[in-house]
């Protein structure tokens, strides 16, 4: 029993007795942070919803590699992602610049929302206009609405 503990006690500190520090998984944590900002501003083609910094796609692993060797070359951000424009055009932009080609993107839910609220309110005073002129009870009718509610109806009670 005792040689059991001690085996299992052995198992256990091995692992410990030769774990290390985690050595840096970068050479150049400067550089690093330099490519996740650029990465940041950049969407993946292939998700869409996220940006290359996030994703774990082939192509986004290769744009982060593009990016990487061109800040290596002396390549600024603002020079990185214009040729990444140049050369996959404006949807390549996580956050679009605001022209011409853009316009419907940045306004058009805001006006299909002023659109919606507006027919909202021109149904809603058409409704209202509609119940106005909707024809009113005479005092006989509202006499004989009642006495059917009631069950005093002399009709009712003869059929």
């Amino acid at each position: 029993m005792l040689n059991k503990v001690l085996l299992i006690l052995l198992i256990l500190v091995i692992p410990q007795v030769h774990a290390k520090e985690a050595e840096p998984t970068v050479a150049d944590p400067v550089l690093e942070k330099r490519v996740m900002a650029v990465s940041e501003e950049l969407r993946c083609l292939v998700c869409q919803n996220q940006n290359i910094a996030d994703s774990h796609a082939e192509l986004a692993i290769d744009l982060k590699n593009q990016v990487r060797e061109k800040l290596k070359q002396g390549m600024s951000e603002r020079e990185i992602v214009d040729y990444m424009v140049e050369r996959y055009g404006d949807f390549v932009l996580y956050r679009p610049q605001v022209k011409s080609s853009t316009l419907l993107l940045w306004f058009g839910p805001v006006v299909l929302l002023l659109v919606a609220i507006g027919v909202l309110i021109v149904k809603l005073r058409q409704r209202r206009k509609a119940m106005e002129e909707a024809p009113k009870l005479s005092a006989a009718d509202h006499a004989r609405a009642e006495s059917l509610l009631s069950g005093t109806d002399d009709k009712g009670a003869q059929s």
